[in-house]
Order: C-alpha cells, then structure tokens, then sequence
C-alpha cells in the first residue's frame, strides 16, 4: 500500500493531486490526508442571504479533491476566482468539515459571510461593521457561519483549544474561521480599527495543503496583504519545524529566469508563488521561508514563515 500511495501522490504533479486511494488500513487514511484536520468529507451548506442550498462531498472516490463540488462551493460564496484557477481554501472547508461533525454531524452548516470583494469588503466597513482591511474573506479563506442549535461561544472554545486557525465570536451563534494563522478574538478583542495590519504587517504565508511527498510541487499563497507593489526573493529557504531557524534546503521559485526581486503586484501573482520540494526529502514537519524585497514600508517584515507542513 505504501508504494500504490506514493504513486499517486508522485503523479499529480500536474493539475490533478490524488490523495488516497486505500484498499484498506484506517491508520494509512489517517497518516496520508491532507489536511491536519478533516473530517468526513461530507458538507451541507446554506446561504442565509440568498437561499441556495448545497450538499457536496469533497473528495472523489478515488481520493481526489472533487473539483465540481468546489465550483459548486464557490458559486455559494459568491467566490469570482474561476479565470485564475483558484477555490475556496480547501483548508478551510475541511476545518468546517472536521468542527461541524465533531459538533454537529449531518446538520445543515448555516454560511452568514463567505467571499468578499475588496469593495464589498470596504462597503461593509464603512457601514460600522468589524471588518479588517486585509481580512482573509477576501483570499476566500474565511467564512462567517452558525450551526443551529451549536452555541456559538461553546464551539468558538472548542475550536481555539485546537490551536489551529482564526476563530473570532462576536456574539450569539455566529462564528468567523479563517485558515490563517492560529489565533482567537472576541468582539472586544478583534483590534480591526487598530490599524495592525496596515503597512503589510500582518502578511500570512500559507502552503495549499498540510502534507506533501518529495518532489512535489507545491503551491505558496500570501494572504492577508494590505498593500501591492513588493517583491520576493526568487529562492526559499525550507527550514525545519522546530523555530525555522535551521535551512534544511534552499529551493527557487519559478519566475523569470535571472529575476533578483520576484514582482508581487496583484491578489493574482501573492496567491501563485510556485517550488518545487527535493526529491530526498526526509520525512518529517517543514516550513517554508521567504524574503522580501523592494519593501514599499519599514514597517513591512523582511521575512516571512509559511504554517507547518508534514513530507510522508
């Protein structure tokens, strides 16, 4: 079995990435999804403002991401990223996914807020919403929803004691979660109007999944960004889990070739930031590293470290 999953994780190198394909042994299930938390692939979705209502699995038989359910999803969040090939964090889902069955399985999963555009999102701040400039609605990786019947300050608890996303309780049922990094807040304590994150300060570096195989290619995405017009240095360090300061590797992101500073001037080009993973990888927990340049502030980071990934 070990050899038959190695096979398909080596294949979708391409546009298609298997990731199971058991004949048996929960313990391989468990040891090769993707994602850190999920939970049965299973999700059914109800858009509060405009009706619609979905029941999708999000994997296909053979383990594959099921590419129909996520346009389905995106047509729910109201999500325009279909010209860029570009869903819904995948992450995020299968958090909701692992939450809302630990909760309450097979209950339909109530969405208040899914994407936003930047001006929407601007709209709904001036209105007096908490609403955050760089907030991770609009990178299609946060969602606002409720459960019926779930108290919201009960699963808001049980969902920070994970330590695993952005989990935020304003009240009643109706939960924010983000796939960003690990943090919790309350009405009091969001800090949106606080300025926090203006000047690029709180760029978040995510990977598309939680585990790889060697020689995979892998896709990097900065969120959270406040500002366009930086760049990136066109080689990044892979450093080990245990506080990135040890470069177990350092691997160049594809752009044009001879770049010393890889332009980030759209959502477009900090959302498709390419590598390649060392074909003798040992397995283990990585992180990836990059460096900045062309800073457009001081108050920009020089550096940034992706959330962790595990190499099977």
């Amino acid at each position: 079995m070990k050899k038959f999953f190695l096979f398909l994780i080596l294949a979708g190198m391409g546009s298609t990435i298997f990731f199971s394909a058991y004949a048996s042994g929960e313990d391989a299930l468990a040891d090769n999804r993707p994602f850190f938390l999920m939970g049965d692939g299973r999700l059914q979705l109800r858009h509060l403002k405009t009706g619609q209502e979905i029941r999708v699995d999000l994997l296909n038989p053979n383990g594959s991401l099921n590419e129909a359910a996520l346009l389905q999803i995106d047509a729910l969040f109201g999500l325009s990223f279909a010209e860029r090939g570009e869903h819904v964090s995948p992450r995020m889902l299968f958090m909701l996914d692992y939450f809302s069955d630990r909760a309450a399985p097979g209950k339909a999963i109530l969405i208040h807020s899914g994407y936003r555009s930047p001006e929407y999102n601007e709209k709904l701040k001036k209105a007096g919403n908490i609403v955050a400039n760089t907030s991770l609605h609009l990178d299609g990786m946060a969602l606002d929803f409720s459960i019926e019947g779930v108290g919201g300050k009960d699963l808001w608890e049980e969902i920070r004691r994970e330590n695993c996303c952005g989990v935020g309780h304003y009240g009643g049922e109706v939960l924010h979660l983000d796939a960003g990094r690990p943090r919790f807040w309350e009405a009091a304590t969001a800090g949106v109007t606080t300025g926090q994150s203006d000047y690029n300060r709180r760029l978040y570096l995510s990977t598309e999944f939680d585990r790889y195989a060697p020689a995979q290619r892998v896709r990097l995405h900065l969120a959270a960004v406040s500002n366009f017009g930086f760049g990136v240095r066109p080689v990044a360090a892979l450093v080990s889990d245990l506080g990135g300061e040890q470069t177990v590797a350092r691997l160049e992101i594809q752009g044009p070739a001879l770049a010393e500073c890889l332009p980030m001037s759209d959502r477009k080009q900090t959302r498709f930031i390419y590598l390649n993973l060392p074909a003798d990888l040992a397995p283990g927990r990585y992180r990836f590293r990059l460096d900045f340049c062309r800073r457009p502030f001081e108050q920009m980071p020089i550096q940034i470290i992706s959330n962790a990934i595990e190499i099977r």
